[in-house]
């Protein structure tokens, strides 16, 4: 497939809002392709040059993308830095000087799909001495046998600012109907990406061997799956009424982790899926003592206190999550991952089983010490017993319970009533947090002006749709520490444009690309006629005095955010919430 066809399918992604017209556009485009090259164009349908627990960052910075571009075009540094500075992208400015290069290359040639892959990875795992010199003539190269509208991607792509607006969602959709015709298969290759968490495989499998290729994925230790998620419900009762006799967790408030065992081999991965091995030398030197020789288990992770047998709470959790000065942290602020389920063990898939078999073959492996504890559990069918178990938990500085249907297996990815959270309800304030992105940004007024940007637009996920609709403004919760380092944060995701993605009727000061997320706490949920949450003829949804909890949370991505359903069952909930005092 040429590279040409691939760049006008985005062009006319771009500027279309129409989610059904995008996915006939990708599907259109995905039956164009070959088997050896499908995988590499869902990594560039994504963004990216691998998926993400591989840890390929591109890496290419704006100024050696504004040298490459003066390079391949005939044009000097400065005239690109002051086209880049009127036109704020350095796609359109490559496809400006594009379409009025001053040199071409002497042989120019069609630029297929998997050489601009593999030059981009070429780009991305290029490092040492020399290696700027190199990432730039790569780029020169592609640039230089480039179409205007191929160059605009080319440059894009390196920067990380493709600015298509199409989600994961919108791309599963894609194949099932390139593959049937129909959305028919989304379920079932959305299981194998849930499984396996690599878009480029499970595309690549689909061709190649059809959907029943795809039933046969299974979970690999040293590949992450996609972490189950949980539903919420208001009280003790709801649970029981709901579940009948379940187990009884703490809600522990860490890091959460998959550790993955392949003979000697320890690999960690966070709820992201990134790979953070490295910053937890204490649970990789005791999960290689395992009794297993290939084994996912799951928990979460946080810092610990042996003297006092404590927890410390998230805010110092969080301070493990770093690439420098881990061994002096590992010993300052020991962590202990306190484990709640079993996905692999020694060739057997336990995603299938029911909980309470995967509990018991957990209680089997682990061991309890300082780095490794079991959650603590309590098997009931009685709200009384919850309500009880539910105020040692929060005793001992845990955010609440977590209920387990007994038979229901693992749902990789998924928001199921399998596993049911209930949090401490207080008057005044919502019975659980809210997981928001945020989508644009209001300039500091009075005092807060020196910080620039002080407020925040944020919004919910509504994954169907794959979109983000807006529920507050918020701007309390910040220290002033903070807010600078967001705003150095999140200056380069600052777009003019509203990202198609974003549904809003208010309009911030600035836009932000949906890529950060922030924890928030609120009074309640209320109907308003401004926020697009939830909105139906006349109002939405909205957070009534919404408040900052911790800054901004770096396991948690906009894929994972609270979605619109959760906001909606929660405005549900409010009436008939047990207040636990």
């Amino acid at each position: 497939m040429k590279f040409a066809s691939v760049a006008h399918a985005f062009e006319k992604i771009e500027f279309i809002s129409s989610r059904l017209e995008i996915t006939g556009i990708l599907a259109e485009l995905f039956s164009k392709a070959e088997k050896e090259e499908i995988g590499n164009l869902m990594y560039l349908c994504q963004g990216s040059v691998a998926p993400k627990f591989k840890g390929v960052d591109i890496g290419m910075g704006e100024k050696l993308v504004e040298s490459a571009i003066a390079s391949a075009m005939g044009f000097s540094k400065r005239e690109v830095e002051e086209l880049y500075f009127k036109l704020g992208d350095l796609g359109l400015v490559s496809m400006e000087l594009a379409s009025q290069r001053k040199q071409r290359s002497l042989f120019s040639r069609e630029l297929s799909i998997n050489e601009v892959y593999s030059s981009m990875m070429k780009i991305a795992t290029s490092g040492g001495s020399g290696s700027q010199d190199l990432k730039i003539k790569v780029l020169v190269d592609l640039l230089g046998n480039a179409s205007p509208v191929e160059a605009k991607f080319l440059t894009r792509f390196p920067v990380g600012a493709m600015r298509l607006g199409v989600g994961d969602p919108t791309i599963l959709d894609a194949l099932s109907i390139r593959a049937a015709g129909d959305k028919s298969l989304r379920e079932t290759i959305e299981r194998a990406y849930n499984l396996r968490s690599d878009l480029g495989l499970v595309a690549t499998i689909l061709f190649e061997k059809g959907i029943e290729g795809l039933k046969g994925i299974n979970v690999e230790a040293g590949v992450p799956l996609r972490p189950a998620l949980g539903e919420r419900l208001p009280s003790a009762q709801e649970i029981i009424k709901k579940l009948g006799k379940c187990a009884v967790e703490g809600k522990y408030d860490g890091l959460r982790c998959q550790l993955h065992k392949k003979g000697d081999e320890i690999t960690l991965f966070s709820r992201k899926l990134e790979n953070i091995t490295s910053m937890f030398p204490e649970v990789v030197a005791a999960g290689k003592k395992l009794n297993a020789k290939e084994l996912i288990i799951e928990g979460e992770a946080l810092a610990f206190n042996p003297a006092t047998e404590e927890f410390y709470p998230f805010q110092v959790t969080i301070q493990r999550k770093r690439k420098y000065g881990i061994e002096k942290m590992s010993e300052d602020l020991p962590l202990s991952l306190v484990v709640f389920d079993v996905i692999l063990i020694d060739g057997t898939d336990c995603t299938v089983k029911p909980y309470s078999e995967r509990r018991k073959i957990i209680e089997s492996l682990i061991e309890e010490n300082n780095t490794f504890k079991l959650s603590r559990q309590i098997i009931t069918d009685s709200a009384e017993k919850i309500n009880e178990f539910f105020e040692v938990c929060l005793e001992a500085g845990l955010e609440g319970v977590m209920a387990k249907d007994l038979s229901a297996q693992y749902t990789a990815g998924k928001r199921k009533f399998a596993w049911v959270k209930l949090k401490r309800s207080y008057k005044g304030e919502l019975a659980d947090t809210i997981d928001a992105v945020i989508l644009g940004l209001f300039v500091g007024k009075g005092k807060k002006v020196k910080f620039g940007y002080s407020a925040f637009l944020c919004g919910v996920l509504d994954p169907e749709k794959d979109v983000f609709r807006t529920i507050c403004k918020v701007s309390s919760g910040l220290s002033e520490e903070e807010l600078i380092g967001i705003n150095q944060l999140i200056k380069k995701d600052i777009v003019s444009v509203k990202p198609k993605e974003i549904e809003s009727e208010i309009e911030p000061d600035a836009w932000v690309v949906p890529r950060y997320v922030f924890e928030l706490t609120a009074d309640e949920i209320t109907v308003s006629p401004v926020h697009t949450c939830g909105r139906n003829t006349k109002s939405g949804y909205a957070l009534r005095f919404p408040r900052i909890k911790g800054g901004l949370r770096f396991d948690k991505d906009p894929s994972s955010a609270t979605t619109e359903k959760e906001v909606i069952d929660m405005y549900k909930m409010q009436s008939s919430v047990e207040v636990q005092d």
